[in-house]
């Protein structure tokens, strides 16, 4: 068994398209589009296969969220190399985004660091 695709709704599907495409080396499918729920989705694949639905809907609400509730934590990209984890993770703080972690030894022995996407969620980016 394995899972799919993992879903998150965002209310700039465009921005967040163009993220994980920029710095996870994502590519997306063509925009998918009901008129009448309104529903627009793009599914971004990355090259192990895996997969991420970005999702965005007239009537989203926001969420007041702090650094820990429950549900879903992070998501996580291995890059292969720690020099990839830093190289990464110095793009992302020099394009503006929210670096809030690392690159550290972490204490289960992960050299990872962590990362807020456009819309806040975090991404963690693992040797």
């Amino acid at each position: 068994m394995m899972i799919d695709h993992i879903a998150l709704y965002t209310r700039d599907l465009a921005r967040m398209r163009a993220f994980y495409q920029t710095y996870f080396d994502g590519t997306a499918n063509t925009l998918y589009h009901n008129p009448k729920t309104g529903l627009q989705t793009y599914f971004i694949s990355f090259g192990d296969g895996a997969r991420l639905e970005l999702m965005t809907r007239p009537e989203l609400a926001d969420c007041d969220r702090s650094r820990q509730w429950t549900g879903w934590a992070h998501l996580s990209f291995r890059v292969g190399t720690r020099e990839n984890v830093d190289a990464l993770t110095a793009r992302l703080r020099a394009d503006g985004y929210d670096v809030t972690s690392g690159p550290r030894v972490t204490g289960d022995g992960y050299y990872e660091s962590c990362v807020l996407d456009p819309d806040g969620n975090t991404v963690e980016i693992v040797a």
